[in-house]
Formats: structure tokens, sequence, C-alpha cells
């Protein structure tokens, strides 16, 4: 069964702050030089190493400020609020969850999670099934990491992406193939760690 980002049990995970920095990655990594905690970009250097020659990680999104994740949150909860109009307020806290994290617990805002594909030697996208950010809605929830109705080569990309992320103790959050996280309370809790090692963190302590 799939544990949301609403589910209670996030919540309930400490968190014992570690005070690690946010570093920009580079550019190889991310031409947009996003944002993530040292320790996550030490992880994702060493998983884009393990990739078979000529295929690259490329992260689109690191770390989010707090405004702009609740404005994400605000946006998306009413478009599943059209779609969904009998549903109550806790019925549409689980549904945005799908899609966006609430803001206590998001990881982005810890500095703690990526979103990310594969590219090739060009720097052009590998087939994963959906663009990234592809809501359930738009997608027909083919954006689940493991959704039934993406090809054959979608299939294998998705798992080598989790393959060399696991590898380096990352977890997907499996409504989103591409949001990979380290350290937050979602990471915790899947990995039966006693308390997260990141919470909400500001961009001044960049590094």
């Amino acid at each position: 069964m799939t544990i949301l980002l609403s589910d209670p049990r996030v919540r309930a995970v400490p968190v014992a702050e570690t005070g690690e920095p946010l570093v920009h990655l580079d550019g190889d990594l991310s031409p947009f030089g996003a944002l993530v905690r040292a320790s996550l970009a030490d992880r994702l250097r060493a998983a884009d190493a393990a990739l078979p020659r000529g295929i690259r990680l490329r992260v689109i999104e690191g770390y989010r400020p707090l405004e702009i994740q609740r404005a994400i949150v605000a946006s998306y909860a009413a478009r599943v609020r059209r779609h969904h109009p009998h549903a109550v307020a806790e019925e549409l806290e689980v549904l945005t969850s799908r899609f966006v994290s609430p803001v206590e617990v998001a990881p982005h805002v810890a500095g703690a999670a990526v979103d990310l594909t594969l590219v090739d030697v060009c720097g052009d996208q590998l087939d994963l099934g959906t663009p990234i950010d592809a809501t359930p809605e738009d997608s027909d929830g083919r954006c689940y990491f493991a959704a039934d109705g993406i090809g054959a080569d979608a299939r294998a990309h998705r798992e080598l992406l989790a393959r060399v992320l696991g590898e380096q103790g990352l977890v997907n959050y499996p409504t989103e193939w591409w949001h990979w996280s380290y350290g937050d309370r979602y990471w915790a809790l899947l990995t039966g760690h006693g308390h997260a090692l990141y919470g909400p963190v500001s961009a001044e302590v960049a590094a």
C-alpha cells in the first residue's frame, strides 16, 4: 500500500537537524545549479557515476523555498477540488498529497529531495513514460512509479533510476517516478531510521 506524505506517520517522525549546508549541484548534473543538502549532493554524484556510459542524471529541481511550496499546494489543491467537488477536507488533503507534499513535511523545503530524470549524451531526456511533473489527472496515473501503461523503454529507465539511486540510499515517492529524497521524514519512515536528518531550511545557509 502506498504511503502518502499526508499520512500521520510521516508527521510523527521526529527531526534531528544536522545543520548540514545546502550546496549547488554541478552544472553537468543540474544546469540550473539546484540546491540540495551536501550529503545528498554526494549521493547524487555517486549515482550518476554508476549509470551506463552515455546516460546521465539530470536534476531539474532541488531545494524549494517555503513560500513556493505553499503556492504549489494551494494551486494544485484548487485543481483537485474542481475534479472532486464533493470530497471533504480530509479527502482533499489525501488527494492533493499524491502530487504535492503538505508544507510541514515537504522534502524539497528541507533540501532533501530532487526531481530528476535521465538524459543521453546530447542532453535529451530519455523516455520515462510521462514528463516530469505530470499530474495523476494529466497522465491517467502513469506518473506513478509502478504504473501500468508505459512502454518497455520507460520501464527499463525507471528501474535503472531505482537501482542507482536506491544503492545510494535514496527513496522514491511512489506517485512521482521523478521524485527521490534522502534524510527527510518520508525517507526516515520508509527506511526505519529513528529520525529525519533534515527539516525546513533557508537558502541563506547555502555554501
